[in-house]
């Protein structure tokens, strides 16, 4: 399934990585502070939750516009460039920041990674103050005017890279094409939820333009824009990256019913209570008995006990669904993987992808 790699090849440190986009993410937030400086203590309060937005994290987004620029583009030892590099990759990642603080407000989510999600600070800061109005209300706003500011930053940081303003501009459009999908894949999300049914194709669509184009195809091609690709390595890219997207949110599907708290950092079956339509969900409705079905199709989106998720886990997993998502996932990476092997990209870049196709499927965070 996979050629050999390279001898000589360094693999891919994460950890290194993860620390690089953090370093970069910092300076630009701290230029922004000195920004806002003169609007007081409430700038200072939204910058403050802006760095926790865009602290932690796996990072893969950034890291996969990383492993696109480098499979057109080698390593070399120009770090002007690589920090130019690190400086676009970063951008995936306020965008993501934003797309999750707005997220956790939809989704009315109580936490992220652990800690208070950011409507939940700005509304407990509020109730503190013994501020006038609506708490509740206050907290919506500010998750939304965060969100905002960090997917304008996004643009701004991406902008200004440093990189050469041809292939900026380049990357610029797939980053256009890339908002555009998400939000109208969540927003395909939210109505899905709203009418209560999804069958399995309507939540793969969900699924592809809400997660997978946006978590690995869309970076692979910003990063590769930005190192002048052809339309032919854009295409190979594709190849390797669409499957493997959606593999990779449907191992998520599966963190949210199935994951451990104390690793993902969110309540357990955190799906289940949001009433989140996904693949799984669709599966398990499909073939679990009709009382069953009934009973897990009235109980999403509901306030649950510990009880009863783990009595709609049973079902789900009851009905083989959480298998056949395995079964996917198995073979997306894989169809992933045999088309990385076909591709005309860098021979060392492919043995990163290799590396954060693992990373992105075998997770359990």
């Amino acid at each position: 399934m996979t050629s050999a790699l390279p001898a000589d090849r360094t693999p891919f440190d994460a950890a290194l990585f993860r620390d690089s986009v953090q370093t970069v993410l910092d300076a630009f937030l701290e230029e922004q502070s000195e920004r806002l400086a003169e609007l007081g203590a409430d700038a200072t309060a939204l910058i403050a939750e802006a760095r926790v937005a865009v602290s932690g994290g796996k990072r893969l987004r950034a890291a996969f516009c990383h492993a696109g620029y480098r499979a057109i583009q080698p390593a070399n030892a120009g770090t002007a460039e690589e920090l130019a590099l690190l400086r676009a990759c970063a951008a995936l990642e306020l965008l993501h920041a934003s797309a999750l603080v707005h997220d956790d407000f939809m989704d009315a989510s109580d936490t992220r990674r652990g800690r208070p999600a950011t409507h939940r600070v700005f509304e407990a800061s509020h109730r503190e103050a013994g501020w006038a109005g609506d708490p509740v209300q206050y907290g919506a706003a500010a998750a939304i005017l965060l969100g905002d500011l960090l997917l304008t930053w996004a643009d701004e940081m991406l902008r200004r890279c440093g990189l050469p303003l041809e292939r900026v501009s380049a990357a610029l459009d797939v980053f256009d094409l890339c908002r555009s999908e998400v939000v109208a894949g969540q927003f395909l999300d939210v109505s899905v939820q709203a009418r209560g049914r999804a069958d399995v194709a309507t939540a793969m669509t969900v699924l592809r333009y809400k997660s997978a184009k946006y978590s690995v195809e869309r970076p692979l091609h910003i990063g590769a824009a930005l190192a002048g690709a052809t339309p032919e390595q854009l295409t190979a890219l594709t190849d390797f990256g669409l499957p493997l997207g959606e593999a990779f949110q449907l191992r998520d599907d599966q963190l949210g019913v199935f994951g451990d708290p104390a690793l993902t950092g969110k309540p357990a079956g955190d799906d289940l209570v949001e009433g989140k339509r996904t693949v799984l969900v669709a599966l398990a409705l499909d073939a679990a008995p009709a009382a069953e079905a009934e009973l897990l199709d009235g109980a999403l989106g509901s306030e649950l006990s510990p009880e009863q998720v783990d009595e709609l886990r049973r079902i789900i997993s009851s009905s083989g669904a959480d298998q056949q998502v395995e079964e996917m996932i198995e073979a997306l990476a894989a169809q992933s993987l045999e088309a990385l092997d076909r591709s005309p990209v860098d021979e060392s870049a492919k043995g990163t992808l290799r590396d954060l196709a693992a990373a992105a499927t075998r997770r359990t965070t």
